[in-house]
Parts: C-alpha cells; structure tokens; sequence
C-alpha cells in the first residue's frame, strides 16, 4: 500500500476492482471513466471536496485505476488513494470554468496514451457530476472512440457490501442513534430550528468514542407541522411548536459510510388519526422486516408492508426504501434497487437498505425508517438501536 490514507485494505480494492472488471467485459467495455464521487472513493480511496470541478477515475481492464482531476485536487489524491503516485494525475488550472478550452481535453489526452483512443469507453450519462458539455467535448476529442452509457456499473457492484464496509456502517449506525437521539431529547416548543439543527451537526460530527463524524450526504431534514406533509425540507428560523408533529430524517456518517434513520415527535397530544396511523406503520414496518429475507425480492418487502396498510386503509404510493453505504452530496442513497413494487431485485446477505415506509397526509407527516442489513438467515437486522415509536412530549 502506497503512503495514501485510503480507508480498506488492498484486498478489498482487488476485490472491488475484480467485480467492475468483469461487468466492464460482460458490457463489452474495454475500460471505464467513473465520475461519481461515491464510485470514486469505492474504487480507489478518493475522499475530498472537489467534485464541483471535473474529475474521475479511468478503470482499463488492466493495472491500476487512474485518478484524473484538477491539479491541486491531486495532491490530494496522494493523501487518500491507494495506486501509486503515477497513476494520480492533475490537470491545470487555467482549465477551471475557461470558455476556450474544457478539462475533458485533457482528459482525452490520458486516453490516448493510455491506449484507449479507439476504445469502447463506458461513461455514466445519468449522474450529477458529468455534464452534457463534458460528454459532447470528449466526444469530438475521441472520434475513434466509443463512448458507451455505463451508468450506474460501478453502483451495482457495490449492492453487497463486504465484512470491512459493513463494519464502518455499524460504526455510523452508533453515530446515528446520538444524532436521533440529540433531536429527540433537545425538541421542545420555543426552541429555533435552526438551533435544534446546529445540536444536530454537533453530535453527527463529534461522533462516538474513537468514531469521528464526517458530513452526511443529504443536510437535517426537520420540517414540522404542514411542512412535514412535504418529504424533503429542511429548517428555518421559526420557533418549534406545540401541537406539531416534526420528523427528523437524518444519518451519522462515518468514513463516508451511513446509516440513515428516521423518527417523528409530537409535541403535545396527537390526534388521533395520527396514533392509527402509528399503529398501522408499525405493523407493516414488522412485516416487511419479516419479508425483507435473502431469496425474496426488493418488491416482496414493499408488499409485505403495503398489504398491512390496506388492511387499516391507508393508501400509499412510491418507493419505500434504496440501498445506502458509501456516498457523497447530494445523495446517500445508492441509485440501483428500490424498495417497490415493481422492482424485482432479488435479496442477498450484505445488501444494506434504508427500509423508508414514511407516511405524508394532509396535515401531517409520520416517518419512522430503519437501516437493514440483509443477513444469512432469517429476516433482515436492523442496524441503529432507537426505539420504534411515535415520540410524544407532552
């Protein structure tokens, strides 16, 4: 191992590197250029805050993986990857944000001397962080080449998490429960949000022990009241309130690693559409945990929890949970299966999901998740220790 501070052992980077390349030759691919941050650091280590500017990972079916990015971001590299220092190249600044030229120039320019000028080249059209510029530039800059859309190759391979990647989850899991905890216990009527929030940021980052927190992918999601009918805000400055539901949707983050959780608090009585629906939740989170089993399918564990909610008639529709482990702004979810329906992805031991049964009514929203690891036997474990409930501060 090079003088890099890459997070697994070299072992597992052969082992990730084995499962890309033979999916690379079932797609006919001769080599691959990843842009994903999360892939990135799944392949070989890289961890800053840099994916704002064009970068990534050139994975040929030989030798070591390239890291390629700005040049002052390669120094980086040297502190996180784990390929020798050849195989981490930088380009220019005068390339940052130019109108004449794009770094996709220089990119091509690694290509070709790599051998790949007419090459079939995977690349992942539908991510965040490869732009359609980036894709047209690289285009006319290989005319020999054939660029091939490979998105989310790389996501698929790591669906199965190994020993060492399931060992940092729990570690997040741990930083988790204090991050939930914290909201639960410092949520009172009077006190800001935003207040609330910064406690939030304070346990998640302190982490636990030895366990150092680092940022989660996705920011506090804390909406409260109406705002809790819409899944996806975060917080203000208003004061919390009684007679509110507010849930917290939130994750530790350990290495890059999370282990996403969610519980609601009421503060007051609450009503009583709100405790049926409780009592439905939870009913159906305890069924689709019991279908959630190695052999069964993704689309068994969202009916398994569906069926309990028309039972108490609840109508509900959409996805109810994604895979999550290592990952980057502005996802932890990992762009593969999906807890639904209609998604046939067949289970097995070391699949890690964010099961997501939340409920959004009219006035108010209820969530309450779990982080499940897919195990031998039996049904899924869920990794975070936080009781299951509705909390209600009266």
């Amino acid at each position: 191992m090079p003088a890099g501070k890459a997070p697994f052992s070299l072992a597992e980077y052969d082992r990730r590197l084995a499962k890309t390349r033979a999916a690379m030759a079932k797609a006919g691919l001769d080599a691959i250029f990843v842009t994903d941050p999360s892939n990135q650091a799944w392949l070989t280590g890289y961890d800053g805050w840099s994916f704002y500017v064009h970068q990534g990972v050139i994975v040929p079916m030989e030798g070591e993986p390239v890291w390629w990015g700005r040049y002052m971001d390669a120094m980086g590299g040297l502190r996180t990857c784990w390929m020798a220092e050849e195989n981490i190249v930088g380009y220019a600044d005068n390339y940052v944000q130019s109108t004449i030229r794009h770094p996709m120039q220089d990119l091509a320019g690694h290509l070709k001397r790599l051998g790949l000028e007419t090459a079939r080249i995977g690349v992942e059209m539908e991510n965040y962080y490869y732009s359609a510029k980036a894709h047209a530039v690289l285009t006319e800059e290989l005319p020999s080449a054939t660029l091939i859309d490979a998105t989310a190759l790389v996501n698929w391979q790591r669906l199965v998490k190994s020993e060492e990647e399931i060992g940092f989850i729990r570690k997040a899991a741990r930083i988790t429960e204090k991050v939930i905890h914290t909201a639960i216990e410092r949520a009172e009527p009077g006190l800001r949000k935003n207040e609330l929030v910064a406690d939030i940021y304070h346990a998640g980052i302190v982490g636990v022990d030895d366990d150092w927190g680092d940022y989660p992918a996705i920011v506090p999601l804390t909406p409260s009241g109406l705002d809790a009918t819409a899944a996806h805000l975060t917080w203000n400055g208003d004061a919390m309130r009684a007679g509110e539901a507010t849930f917290f949707e939130l994750s530790g983050c350990y290495r890059r690693y999370h282990a996403p959780l969610c519980r609601t608090i009421y503060l007051g009585t609450p009503p009583q559409d709100m405790l049926d629906a409780e009592k439905a939740q939870l009913e159906g989170i305890a069924a689709g945990l019991e279908a959630a089993r190695a052999g069964n399918r993704t689309s068994d564990v969202a009916n398994a929890f569906l069926a309990v909610l028309e039972k108490h008639g609840i109508k509900r529709e959409g996805r109810m949970g994604y895979p999550i482990g290592l990952s980057y702004p502005p996802d932890w979810g990992e762009r593969t299966a999906s807890i639904r329906t209609e998604d046939e992805t067949i289970l097995e031991p070391g699949m890690t999901f964010h099961f997501m049964p939340a409920l959004w009514m009219e006035s108010w929203g209820l969530e309450t998740t779990e982080t499940i690891l897919i195990t031998e036997d039996g049904p899924a474990e869920t990794l975070c220790d936080v009781d299951r409930k509705l909390f209600v501060k009266n």
